[in-house]
C-alpha cells in the first residue's frame, strides 16, 4: 500500500463482477472521517462497464479492517475495502452465509477475484480485526453515487448501530463497537448522524474534523486539501 502523490480524483469509479475490491488506508477511523468530511468535491460511481450490465440500482459492501504492523504495537491503521453488492447465486452451496448478515463473512462480491493479502481467510488475529457491515432496517447498504461526506456519515452510523448492541450477546453487530474499544480506545465516539439532524450538515463535519474552517489555509478548498499519511487505492492493481 502507496501513499498517493496527487489530489484526490473527484470521481472513484468501482468496477462490478471480477475485481479486487478498492480501500482506502488512514491513520485511524477519525481520520478517516475527516478525510471524507472534507473532500466534498469526490465520490464514489459504477463504472461505466458497470452501469451497462447492471440495469437496477447498484449498492456498496463496505468491510472495515484495523491493523497493526506487530503484536507489540499499539498503531493500529483503519482500513476500508469497497465492493459493488453483486447477488449470491441460488445454487450456491452454502449460500446462506453471506445473505443472513454474519459480519464476521466477506461479502459474496469479494470472493469473485484473488483477496487481498490482507482480507485473506478473514480470521482475526493479534494484528488485524475485521468487520463486514450488514444491512440493517437503520443502517441499510448505501446506494452507488454516493459522495465522501454521505460515506462517512454512513460509516459513523454503522459505528452507533454496532453501539447499540453492546450488551447483545446474541450476534456479531457489537463486534465494530468492541473494535473501536480496543484499537482505539482514546478516540471520542462521534454520533454523526445524530447531529445531522440536529444542526445540518456543515455542523456534522465541523465536529467530524474538531474545529471549523477559521484555520484553514487561504486558497485552498476541494479536493486539493491533503491529510496526513492518508493512502487511498493504488491504481495498478486493478491492472
Amino acid at each position: 500500500m502507496q501513499q498517493m502523490p496527487t489530489a484526490m480524483p473527484n470521481i472513484i469509479s468501482l468496477p462490478y463482477g471480477r475485481c479486487p475490491p478498492l480501500h482506502f488506508q488512514t491513520p485511524n477511523w477519525r481520520h478517516l472521517l475527516k478525510l471524507m468530511a472534507r473532500l466534498s468535491g469526490t465520490r464514489i460511481e459504477p463504472t461505466i462497464e458497470a452501469v451497462a450490465v447492471v440495469k437496477t440500482e447498484m449498492f456498496l459492501r463496505t468491510v472495515v479492517q484495523f491493523v497493526r504492523p506487530h503484536p507489540a504495537s499499539e498503531d493500529w491503521r483503519t482500513i476500508i475495502w469497497l465492493t459493488i453488492d453483486h447477488p449470491v447465486p441460488a445454487s450456491l452451496p452454502g449460500a446462506r452465509k453471506y445473505t443472513n448478515g454474519d459480519v464476521d463473512v466477506l461479502p459474496w462480491s469479494y470472493t469473485l477475484s484473488a483477496q487481498p493479502a490482507l482480507l485473506r481467510d478473514n480470521a482475526d488475529s493479534q494484528i488485524s480485526q475485521t468487520y463486514t457491515i450488514p444491512s440493517t432496517e437503520a443502517v441499510p447498504y448505501p446506494k452507488l453515487p454516493i459522495t465522501f461526506p454521505n460515506m462517512a456519515l454512513y460509516l459513523q452510523a454503522a459505528l452507533d448501530e454496532s453501539r447499540r448492541y453492546s450488551n447483545d450477546g446474541s450476534s456479531g453487530m457489537r463486534k465494530l463497537s468492541r473494535m473501536m474499544d480496543r484499537c482505539y480506545p482514546t478516540l471520542e465516539s462521534m454520533n454523526l448522524a445524530e447531529s445531522s439532524e440536529r444542526s445540518g450538515m456543515g455542523r456534522v463535519f465541523r465536529k467530524v474534523m474538531g474545529r471549523g474552517n477559521k484555520n484553514n489555509k487561504q486558497g485552498r478548498g476541494g479536493n486539493m486539501d491533503t491529510y496526513e499519511l492518508v493512502t487511498p487505492f493504488v491504481s495498478e492493481e486493478w491492472g
